[in-house]
């Protein structure tokens, strides 16, 4: 299937590295062509760069490497062009608080993943994906050894999370599915199996399965 990353900030840019190096081949997009190209030539002949319209017209999944708000935005700018995608959201509802930390944009109940999944255009699937940990620890590590680092996933579709949960291990860490979108709380910031909640750090595999 063919995997599109649309923004290329700190997170995307380290994902589709990653994704790269696991042996993937890759559609970037971003904001401005020069941006993608540049990323492209960075990354080498498994990424193409592309408009963010053909990335999604030639995209099976895409991973919405932007803001919470920008994916809102997204879904219904393009909302026909994604029609039977899957919709991979990375996303946490946060913003910065003016005191050099960052607050909850949404109530304390609600989570952007089950938001996001409210605004799906017909037949797209959404999952939960590899927003479980900060930038810095996405990039440093992936292909962790001797026991890989977890990234939780959540998926309503059976079939599209073991699409994703493949993608997770080609960019090198150990997929683990939590539930369904209903559970995507507990994988956002402040969220009991997210770096920056009550887990606290990365966990294996086998450490994740008394976790979930």
């Amino acid at each position: 299937m063919n995997t599109a990353i649309i923004g290329l900030g700190n997170i995307g840019s380290r994902l589709a590295k990653n994704l790269v190096t696991g042996g993937e081949t890759i559609i970037v997009a971003a904001k401005t062509p020069d941006e993608a190209e540049e990323t492209a030539r960075d990354l080498g002949s498994r990424a193409e760069a592309m408009t963010v319209e053909d990335a999604i017209a030639k995209a099976d999944v895409i991973i919405l490497a932007i803001y919470f708000d920008a994916i809102k935005q997204f879904l219904v700018a393009h909302r026909e062009a994604l029609a039977g995608k899957i919709i991979v959201d990375p996303s946490n509802p946060i913003a910065p608080d003016g005191k050099g930390g960052f607050r909850k944009i949404i109530p304390d109940d609600q989570s952007s993943g089950v938001l996001i999944s409210q605004l799906l255009p017909h037949r797209a699937r959404l999952v939960k994906a590899f927003g479980t940990l900060g930038a810095e620890s996405l990039g440093a590590a992936a292909n962790r050894s001797p026991q890989r680092a977890v990234l939780f996933y959540a998926a309503d579709d059976t079939q599209a999370g073991e699409v994703v949960a493949r993608l997770i291990d080609a960019s090198g860490f150990s997929p683990v599915r939590v539930g369904g979108i209903d559970q995507s709380i507990r994988i956002e910031v402040g969220g009991d199996l997210h770096e920056y909640g009550k887990l606290g750090k990365l966990v294996s595999a086998e450490e994740a399965a008394s976790l979930v």
